[in-house]
């Protein structure tokens, strides 16, 4: 949004991805303490599928690492309110979101958790997640940054990939 848009646009939009990421982390710890405590073996099966997962989202950023850049953004004009629908949207519409944090969480939840932690973990990924992506849209809205991204995007991606492929092996050996 910050790049075809405004960076108020880009800031509006990554807020609520942050929420619609925080649909997602609900689901999931509500999800985890039943598995936890009801279906143990289950649970660890997830687990192992939830690190191959990330492992698979590595090595597919570092297949198509860079042939995702955008040469050329067309400019389209949008209420901010469509701002917010889109960055909504593109959250709740990625159930693989919720296969991620199964994966990230499954180390970090047991069946005890109250409701106060449980709401902790989801305060702290939502301000993590719509922060991160303040940040990302205010620095695309940013002359130096947008050019050097276009230019080393195969790297990010690389590094990108190799960090996703770390993580997933991770929780995988436990």
């Amino acid at each position: 949004m910050s790049i075809s848009q405004t960076a108020l646009h880009g800031v509006l939009a990554s807020v609520a991805h942050g929420l619609g990421v925080g649909f997602w982390v609900f689901i999931t710890l509500q999800g985890l303490a039943v598995l936890i405590e009801q279906h143990q073996q289950v649970f660890s099966v997830l687990t192992i599928l939830g690190g191959l997962y990330l492992a698979w989202l590595g090595i597919k950023a570092l297949r198509h690492a860079g042939k995702g850049q955008i040469d050329e953004v067309e400019s389209v004009k949008s209420s901010y309110w469509e701002a917010m629908r889109d960055g909504l949207m593109i959250s709740l519409m990625n159930p693989k979101i919720a296969l991620f944090f199964l994966a990230l969480f499954s180390q970090l939840i047991d069946a005890e958790m109250t409701a106060i932690m449980k709401l902790q973990f989801w305060t702290t990924v939502v301000v993590i997640d719509g922060g991160w992506y303040v940040l990302v849209a205010l620095l695309l809205a940013s002359d130096p940054v947008l050019p050097w991204l276009r230019k080393n995007m195969v790297w990010v991606d690389r590094i990108m990939g190799c960090l996703l492929i770390m993580i997933g092996l991770k929780v995988i050996l436990g």
